[in-house]
């Protein structure tokens, strides 16, 4: 079967939210123990060696970018560590609800931005879907007024940053390898966590913490990777939407995983993504049959 860019742009969002959820629950677990920046550094390294090692196994021989690209993975690099810093500081100073919240806008600011910036298509089922998504999350997450203040600027700063950081992703040039810009990204990470870790200090490890670490890292690959590819294919008001899928898997994990058992309000939250997810790719479906007819 071969699938449409819009088709495969959704499957590599599924799989970034998937990723990258999982890399945090790996993260909340091992951090009640560890300093969160020991953690990040500790997980750059490995991350780092494994994508290394797919890189190489792929045939990848060198991480040289194409000097007309060098401002951008450059550019991409900044946005990803600022992002993290915002997102962290946003995350201990406010309710996690209230975070998520926040960052839930994230397919209207980078759909939004692909229209204004890179003149992407974007009509008003679209917009629509991702309205009508961003209405489930609020439900599942149920943010609080009085957990909004002076902080909730920063987690506005982090959506700027990633909305920025996709962008700069979408003008990458094809002959900018994938593969190259995930090992920038993980080293560049795990450097600044090495030397934010130098002023939070160092705590031992146990096999039990070294091995959610290492999880941790085998997800994260994931997660650079496929948001990396992801903004490379389909259009962006088709794939945007398709965040949201973070939120499930944050409750199946939630439910499994930390034993938080969703509520009814939760659950219909979560039934409105999927919906919404279903509905774009019937469109979509639809939409491609009519235009090979």
């Amino acid at each position: 079967m071969i699938l449409s860019p819009n088709l495969k742009g959704a499957l590599l969002m599924m799989g970034s939210m998937a990723a990258f959820t999982f890399n945090d629950a790996c993260i909340k677990l091992v951090a009640e123990d560890l300093p969160l920046f020991q953690i990040v550094f500790l997980r750059g390294i490995l991350t780092t060696v494994f994508i290394g090692a797919l890189a190489y196994a792929l045939g990848l021989r060198s991480l040289a970018i194409p000097r007309g690209d060098w401002g951008r993975v450059a550019g991409r690099t900044g946005a990803e560590i600022t992002s993290m810093v915002a997102f962290l500081v946003a995350l201990v100073n406010m309710p996690l609800a209230n975070v998520t919240a926040i960052l839930a806008a994230l397919p209207l600011t980078i759909t939004l931005a692909g229209a204004l910036f890179l003149g992407e298509p974007v009509g008003w089922k679209r917009l629509a879907a991702i309205v009508v998504g961003f209405s489930g999350v609020l439900l599942i997450v149920k943010p609080g007024a009085e957990g909004f203040n002076v902080y909730s600027l920063v987690a506005v700063l982090a959506v700027l940053l990633v909305t920025a950081r996709d962008l700069v992703t979408r003008r990458f040039s094809d002959r900018v390898p994938s593969l190259a810009v995930a090992v920038i990204t993980a080293g560049s990470v795990g450097l600044f966590g090495g030397v934010l870790m130098l002023w939070q200090g160092w705590e031992p490890i146990t096999a039990r913490q070294a091995g959610l670490v290492a999880g941790a890292a085998f997800f994260i690959i994931g997660g650079y990777l496929f948001s990396i590819m992801v903004m490379r294919v389909g259009e962006i008001g088709f794939v945007a939407p398709f965040r949201y899928t973070a939120l499930v898997w944050a409750l199946l994990l939630g439910w499994f995983v930390f034993g938080d058992w969703p509520r009814p309000l939760t659950l219909l939250g979560a039934a409105i993504v999927v919906a919404t997810g279903i509905f774009t790719l019937y469109r979509e479906r639809k939409l491609r049959e009519a235009a090979d007819g």
